[in-house]
């Protein structure tokens, strides 16, 4: 699975950032590892000139394969806590998506009969 980190300039894109949040994002997703291509990760502060509670924001956008992407954006008081937040609430979103198949025993889109 390959992970894309993007940063805007008023968040630290150090390869210490970034290796550490998809560190943090890798180990969250990695039961999905074998059901995803692609993750991209972005971080930025929504309110550059100020310091505000929960201003830092994380979008992570998963693309299954064979399927469409699954994105979430989560705020949080610095870069970390948003991408935990992010990389929970995307992990709950993936186990929905690729629990449904699973569940139910049978084509998710069996063919009409006419």
């Amino acid at each position: 699975m390959q992970v894309q980190f993007n940063s805007d300039s008023s968040v630290m894109g150090t390869d210490n950032v970034a290796s550490r949040i998809e560190a943090k994002v890798r180990d969250k997703l990695a039961r999905f590892e074998e059901r995803l291509t692609r993750l991209e990760v972005h971080v930025h502060d929504e309110q550059r000139h100020t310091h505000g509670h929960d201003d830092k924001a994380c979008t992570i956008e998963a693309r299954p394969r064979g399927g469409r992407p699954i994105g979430v954006t989560e705020h949080g008081s610095t870069v970390d806590d948003a991408a935990r937040r992010a990389a929970t609430t995307l992990a709950q979103r993936l186990e929905r998506h690729f629990g449904r198949g699973s569940r139910h025993g049978h084509d998710p889109r069996p063919e009409k009969v006419m």
